[in-house]
């Protein structure tokens, strides 16, 4: 291009906005992405909780009353939480609330770990891992809601 006399090469092409950087621009960055993967993530475990109760009225430890009412409850609760990554507002709060579900629910795991006649269709090696993937998870939200 020529303009008062200077060529002015065009711009090369890793410059110009392409499919995969138009793509990246989409899909946000990591840290976007990890807060959409776990509010997704979040939404669909409460969801899931809502639409399969008895699955999770079954790991309920014995000692706690009103397993189905406990189940839809913490459903809810992750529903809210997972909605909550999102906004910026609400991140703060999603990460309390969503340690808090964390910690509420460990004890089924705990409960599923110990007992592990009740549960014949799952290796007792991946209910012991349960255990330290909540905290992994916990990490999960802490990152994400930062």
């Amino acid at each position: 291009m020529q303009e008062s006399g200077t060529y002015m090469p065009p711009k090369p092409a890793a410059s110009r906005p392409g499919p995969v950087r138009e793509w990246a621009r989409w899909v946000g960055s990591r840290d976007e992405r990890l807060r959409r993967l776990l509010a997704a993530f979040w939404i669909a475990a409460g969801v899931n909780h809502l639409v399969n109760p008895r699955i999770y009225e079954s790991i309920m430890p014995d000692y706690l009353p009103a397993h189905r009412e406990l189940v839809l409850a913490s459903g809810v609760a992750e529903i809210i939480g997972g909605a909550a990554v999102m906004p910026a507002g609400t991140r703060r709060f999603a990460r309390w609330w969503l340690l808090g579900v964390l910690a509420a629910v460990y004890p089924a795991n705990i409960h599923m770990t110990l007992h592990p006649e009740r549960y014949e269709r799952i290796p007792p090696l991946a209910l012991w891992a349960r255990l330290p993937l909540q905290f992994l998870c916990a990490w999960w939200v802490w990152r994400a809601t930062e």
